[in-house]
């Protein structure tokens, strides 16, 4: 064999290994990329100041409870309005003036999002429910320019509300102050998929953060 010969094996050997470590490495490279499912969240991974005492220690199988509240049109709405929905929640009060603005101007960005998405809805609980009337809740829709067939703004049973932000949604702190069923709000927003599991705790005051939930409904979409 030529030393020619020798050279143009050795040269072919040398692109084929090439080749091959090329695809192995890409095959590596998507493999550490790919995204991991969102965190299906359980009360014991949150906070204890967010979460009734009865089920702190909780770890797996958190849903979020049946509830039947009222929205901005005076309509019943209930778990079933969300059924086979992914939907972003919070809790709010509409003479709010510190980050409730704030959280319901991002609102607002999300709904433009989803807006002709189909599988995802908004949800906004009141924490002042005696004061938030359905003809309030009305007036803060019209200025705030919530579409009714995207997003509920909700009132109702003020005990229901507050077993819903503190049993199921994990989101309010108590007032401290001893008053049965009193609440303090929080910026979060929450995820939740279409089991009514929550996936995702987000800053509703930081755009950073609604960037972020947007991106994770897109992730929650494409694991349904």
């Amino acid at each position: 064999m030529s030393f020619i010969s020798f050279f143009k094996g050795y040269r072919n050997f040398g692109i084929f290994f090439s080749i091959l470590c090329i695809i192995i490495i890409a095959i590596i490279y998507n493999i550490l990329n790919v995204k991991q499912p969102l965190p299906i969240y359980q009360p014991a991974m949150v906070s204890e100041e967010l979460v009734d005492s009865a089920i702190q220690h909780k770890i797996k199988y958190h849903t979020i409870a049946d509830f039947s509240l009222i929205n901005q049109n005076g309509e019943t709405v209930t778990q079933d309005s969300y059924k086979d929905k992914i939907y972003v929640a919070d809790f709010f009060f509409t003479t709010c003036q510190t980050i409730c603005p704030i959280m319901t101007d991002h609102m607002y960005q999300i709904q433009k999002e989803i807006i002709n998405d189909d599988e995802v809805m908004l949800l906004s609980h009141s924490v002042t429910p005696t004061i938030d009337s359905v003809a309030q809740l009305k007036k803060y829709a019209k200025e705030k320019g919530v579409i009714d067939r995207k997003w509920n703004l909700v009132t109702g049973d003020k005990k229901q509300i507050y077993e819903l932000a503190r049993k199921s949604y994990l989101a309010v702190k108590t007032d401290g102050n001893g008053d049965e069923y009193d609440m303090i709000h929080t910026e979060n927003f929450m995820l939740i998929d279409k089991k009514r599991q929550i996936r995702g705790f987000y800053d509703g005051t930081n755009p950073d953060d609604i960037e972020r939930l947007l991106e994770d409904i897109s992730r929650l979409k494409a694991e349904s």
